[in-house]
């Protein structure tokens, strides 16, 4: 296969894994207890997908300053930080998912 292909190939799946991690766990209960653990969790459930060599998630600590009365809140995408790592076929691809202040919108792209 041509690497221009698996280029493109393998930059589709990192998408995908920032979809999938995005769309899977917006919602979740978080607090500053459980935060560290949440993050450990996500990052789990992207590196058990294919190609994925590296994810790290952080979940941005400022914004679980404003949690509810009973002492949590939902996680919302502008708290998410995300990279992942794909590999394919000695291709890689590196790509972020960050909350855009401007856009009031979680955006993807590659590095």
């Amino acid at each position: 296969m041509e690497r221009e292909k698996i280029k493109k190939i393998a930059s589709f799946e990192a998408g995908i894994k920032l979809g999938a991690l995005f769309h899977q766990f917006i919602g979740a209960p978080v607090s500053e207890k459980n935060a560290e653990i949440l993050e450990k969790a996500m990052e789990s459930c992207v590196k058990l997908q294919p190609y994925v060599i590296d994810a790290e998630i952080r979940i941005d600590r400022e914004k679980l300053k404003y949690v509810s009365a009973l002492g949590y809140t939902s996680l919302a995408p502008e708290m998410i930080k995300a990279r992942v790592v794909i590999e394919f076929e000695g291709e890689r691809a590196e790509a972020v998912l960050e909350w855009d202040e401007k856009l009031r919108y979680p955006l993807m792209r590659l590095l």
